[in-house]
């Protein structure tokens, strides 16, 4: 959905001005109407790249991009006078430039993304205990219990978090407030950049019913279609449209799920810190590549990626994934179970080896490889006791490298093999 800056006058009234306490968008006297919202959906507007502009203000109008700097990287985030000639993430960089020859590229700076989140989820979390992490910079949060504690109004807390991120880390974020989760997002879509809209419980209806269908969670192109070919355009088509009729167009499970959420149902709780599924990482290769020593190279580097996150989570992984994606974008994930649930780096890269070693052939030409952890368990419920014999001194190593790591960069201590090759020679 759209920026705050271009709605619509008929949802501008919910707008909250900045200092929510005061007179807004909503009549003169009166405060924001946040009745019955207790939910919050906080978005951070553009994270990546207003975390690399507060070392680079001067760029802060002009269109910024961050992305690594590879032939074949894509835009990981774009500032908001970028988005301006169409450039997203996820968009390769050359189409990027191609919009907007004056874009600035600025690469990822390691770590800081996440060290930065860590500090906004605490934040939220001294407002209240009920916060769901959606990524790195967005999250619910359920404030119902601090309401009464904080002496404030839902409004006024988003507007207290919102000052209290952009002193801390000078950035920005948006927040919907609402009654349910569906609209507390639709909500911070709508504020962005830097803005608050607040949909009170009885006045829902009118916020959604006036907007696209496109709007409603789950329905994309092809929903989108298909409800237009019934004449249904709006949510307030969609809610008046007999469910019988929709199931016919998109499915009983389409029809069941859109209908709920045209009415403003929405039963999801915020549930606080929701253990993972899985962890990954991946890398596409600047030209596609053929050699099985470079192949099972970024392996090990994928995998000390990996096991580093799962011991800095206290977690363990029961299943090893593998994702290879050729040269003409076909592209396969294979897994296999562990004995043990492990977080050891020489355990998931041996798995992760053998894999690759039975799904891809000798010489073929690969795009993209990716290794993944799933099936998550706690690593404090249990110790690893079916190592091999020197399992756990491998793992005592690792864990010796994760704390260099911490305190002297990323890069202080790798794998022997991950070291440049000398003389042009793989040194694996």
């Amino acid at each position: 959905m759209g920026r705050n800056a271009e709605l619509p006058p008929e949802l501008a009234r919910f707008r909250v001005s900045r200092q929510a306490g005061q007179a807004g968008d909503v009549g003169a006297g009166e405060g924001p109407d946040d009745t019955g919202c207790h939910v919050l959906h906080i978005d951070m507007d553009a994270f990546f790249a207003a975390v690399e502009l507060r070392t680079r203000p001067e760029l802060a109008d002009r269109p910024v991009i961050v992305a690594g700097d590879g032939p074949r990287s894509v835009v990981l985030s774009a500032n908001y006078p970028a988005r301006r000639y169409g450039v997203h993430s996820a968009m390769p960089v050359a189409g990027a430039y191609r919009r907007c020859p004056r874009l600035t590229l600025l690469t990822p700076t390691p770590g800081a993304y996440r060290e930065i989140s860590r500090g906004v989820m605490d934040i939220f979390r001294a407002v209240t205990p009920q916060v769901e992490p959606l990524s790195l910079d967005e999250a619910f949060l359920d404030v119902g219990g601090a309401l009464r504690r904080l002496d404030r109004t839902p409004a006024g807390i988003a507007a207290d978090v919102r000052e209290e991120v952009a002193a801390a880390y000078g950035i920005t974020c948006s927040v919907g407030i609402a009654p349910v989760k569906f609209l507390a997002k639709l909500a911070s879509s709508m504020a962005k950049p830097d803005g608050m809209l607040a949909v009170p419980a009885a006045r829902a209806l009118e916020f959604l019913h006036p907007l696209p269908a496109s709007a409603l969670h789950g329905v994309g192109g092809r929903t989108t279609a298909s409800l237009e070919r019934l004449g249904v355009h709006t949510i307030g088509d969609v809610a008046h449209t007999p469910l019988p009729r929709l199931r016919r167009a998109i499915g009983a499970a389409a029809a069941g799920h859109v209908h709920a959420l045209a009415w403003a149902r929405d039963p999801r709780p915020v549930v606080a810190d929701a253990p993972e599924k899985s962890l990954g990482a991946e890398h596409t290769f600047d030209t596609d590549r053929d050699s099985r020593a470079e192949h099972t190279r970024e392996l090990l580097r994928l995998a000390d990626r990996v096991s580093s996150s799962l011991r800095g989570k206290r977690l363990r992984a029961r299943t090893v994934a593998i994702k290879v994606r050729f040269a003409d974008f076909t592209t396969i994930t294979r897994s296999r179970s562990v004995p043990v649930p492990t977080d050891v780096t020489r355990e998931i890269y041996r798995c992760a080896r053998d894999l690759l070693g039975e799904c891809v052939p000798p010489r073929a030409l690969v795009r993209l490889l990716g290794v993944r952890a799933e099936g998550l368990v706690d690593a404090r419920s249990g110790e690893q006791l079916s190592f091999a014999p020197d399992g756990s001194r491998w793992r005592d190593a690792e864990v010796a490298v994760d704390d260099a790591r911490h305190r002297f960069g990323a890069a202080a201590v790798r794998p022997a093999s991950l070291l440049p090759p000398s003389g042009g020679e793989d040194r694996r």
